[in-house]
């Protein structure tokens, strides 16, 4: 890097620590204040907030060599996630979610569950999955911002403490994390958000100045010569069908271990899981925080709708810019790592040779706030779980609101100390992304629909599903290591839904006080005709939700509208102009569906 592009990095990591202080006495009032921003911060920014903590640079980097290896369907591949659980929450389930007016997932399942021996079971059960999910977020966190460091910032940083050798990768990610860390701490969700907001748009100018860069420095004949046949297409069939054999046959490698070979039936399993995860809602983590933080359900709504909006064109502009250099000027030498060729090292190398001094410390500040985003977010969220729902609900309820803040702060160190631990023994990015929507989601899946949709669902069922599916997500993988996720998923799954009937049929319903008070409060669709026959009795004014047929039909819509915004950006860099101008097509059209049956019809 030149003089200017460190310049600009650091200038911007010494802006982010600044606010971080800056506001930590606006942030230290209470724990709703630390956590929630107080709920006074406005729906467009906690949407770009949420926006820009999922514009990771570990994300980034697997989604730059899954553009390389499977060109416009790897468009695909994020639906396992699945990317389109921010629509199912925009149509409906946001709502739902913020009618609680809680601080945390796990303080939420007290509204349904009420205060008996299974809610407290089902608390402790979301605590646990809501902890291992955030340190494996932070591992997967760990392992690409030190990948990327090495590739750009010149110093050997390895350290040999005794027998113990820490490389450059890890003491870059020590470094960067600590950082992050300590404008957190400091300054709690207004300091996200605040900093979120400033990263987004870093991120976003950075991703149209790449997109511009390579659509004038790569030529449409250039992109043909170095893509099989089928590279540029949208659609599959039940194989891949995409031969490297003669181009790159050293990508036959990176598809077998993948587990993408048999396109369609991953395909089956991604839409089966992801409207099974998307109906659940949220893990709990910062995607349900920001919408916990939101002033009205109305703005928790809108809020979610921002995120698909504003995320998914800038950031593919950057994708696909990043994958056709790595495509054309491949360089096999800068991506070999001890264990073979790194598709992932494709984002830092492209950057590392092809932008110029300047813009390069812009992007790379930028990729960096992407980092600092999504790893702030888990870090603010985490220790919530901790401090409110272990300590305040079972060791000190009438502890007071400065010594709870005191307490997070302590929290949040020994969250992101167990996270980087687990980092230090992880060789792939996508080997964890795979463990976190393959394995972890699947437990998560079955108990987080059965709460929202069915009345006799109880506190014991959900701890049993919930526990049933956390222990098979960490067992099933150790016991099956050559299975891919299209067999390991149904299995914990299966796992996950014995323990969720067993735990629920084998012991009594909540109480009938409990059910209806959620029932009128939420006003869930689903199996609740026992409640609401008793709610209708004691309120006859009350009217139950049919908007099932509507929110189902807008949530097709919307995953419509999502996925234009994600091929457009694609087809503009290739130049595919009739793909570019369809979606653009679908885009308004589904645009126009969504503002008259889903933006009017909101209620606050």
């Amino acid at each position: 890097m030149r003089v200017i592009d460190v310049v600009i990095i650091i200038t911007y990591l010494v802006l982010t620590i600044l606010i971080g202080f800056l506001i930590s006495r606006r942030a230290s009032k209470n724990l709703d204040s630390y956590f929630l921003g107080g709920k006074t911060l406005p729906w467009y920014m906690l949407g770009l907030s949420n926006a820009s903590g999922q514009f990771d640079i570990s994300g980034t980097m697997m989604m730059v060599a899954w553009m390389f290896v499977y060109g416009m369907k790897s468009l695909w591949i994020p639906w396992l996630w699945p990317v389109w659980n921010q629509i199912f929450l925009m149509i409906f389930l946001a709502i739902w979610l913020r009618r609680s007016n809680v601080l945390t997932g796990a303080e939420w399942l007290k509204t349904r569950f009420g205060e008996g021996r299974g809610a407290i079971l089902s608390h402790i059960s979301v605590v646990v999955f809501a902890l291992v999910a955030v340190i494996g977020f932070i591992a997967y966190a760990f392992e690409g911002i030190g990948k990327f460091a090495t590739t750009f910032l010149p110093w050997d940083m390895s350290l040999e403490l005794g027998n113990l050798i820490i490389s450059s990768e890890s003491m870059y990610a020590l470094i960067i994390m600590g950082i992050t860390t300590l404008y957190v701490i400091t300054g709690g969700m207004y300091s996200v958000v605040l900093t979120e907001v400033l990263q987004f748009l870093i991120m976003s100018v950075a991703s149209i100045i790449i997109g511009v860069i390579v659509m004038k420095m790569i030529s449409p004949e250039q992109i043909n010569a170095v893509i099989p046949e089928g590279w540029k297409s949208l659609w599959f069939s039940w194989k891949l069908d995409l031969d490297w054999s003669v181009l790159r046959p050293e990508v036959l490698e990176k598809i077998k271990t993948d587990g993408y070979e048999m396109f369609g039936a991953f395909m089956m399993m991604a839409v089966f899981r992801g409207i099974l995860v998307s109906i659940a809602g949220p893990v709990p983590g910062y995607d349900m925080q920001r919408v916990l933080a939101t002033r009205t359900p109305k703005d928790a709504a809108l809020m979610s709708g921002t995120v698909s909006l504003v995320l998914y064109f800038p950031r593919y502009l950057m994708i696909t810019g990043l994958a056709l250099i790595g495509l054309v000027y491949f360089n096999a030498d800068q991506m070999m790592t001890s264990n073979g060729l790194d598709f992932e090292k494709i984002l830092p190398f492209a950057l590392n040779n092809f932008i110029p001094a300047g813009l390069l410390g812009l992007i790379l500040a930028g990729l960096i706030a992407a980092f600092m985003s999504t790893f702030a977010a888990n870090v603010n969220s985490g220790p919530a779980y901790i401090v409110n729902d272990i300590y305040k609900r079972f060791i000190n309820p009438d502890a007071p609101q400065k010594k709870l803040v005191k307490l997070s702060y302590w929290a949040s160190f020994i969250v992101v100390a167990v996270g980087i631990s687990f980092g230090f023994f992880i060789s792939s990015i996508n080997e964890v992304f795979l463990w976190i929507t393959g394995a972890l989601f699947g437990g998560y899946a079955v108990s987080n629909v059965l709460k929202w949709v069915w009345w006799r669902f109880n506190g014991y069922g959900f701890f049993w599903g919930m526990t049933a599916g956390l222990a098979a997500s960490l067992f099933i993988p150790k016991l099956m290591p050559d299975a891919n996720f299209l067999i390991t998923f149904p299995v914990i799954f299966l796992i996950s839904t014995i323990g969720s009937f067993l735990g629920c049929l084998l012991t009594k319903p909540e109480d009938d006080e409990t059910l209806m008070k959620f029932y009128e409060n939420v006003r869930p669709w689903g199996f609740w005709k026992p409640v609401y026959e008793k709610v209708i009795q004691k309120n006859p004014d009350f009217k139950r939700n049919t908007a099932f047929g509507r929110d189902m039909f807008n949530s097709a819509i919307g995953i419509a509208w999502q996925m234009s915004l994600t091929v457009m950006p694609v087809a503009l860099v290739i130049r595919e102009w009739t793909t570019f101008w369809s979606f653009l097509a679908l885009f308004i059209i589904t645009g126009v569906i969504l503002k008259f049956n889903w933006f009017d019809k909101l209620e606050d």
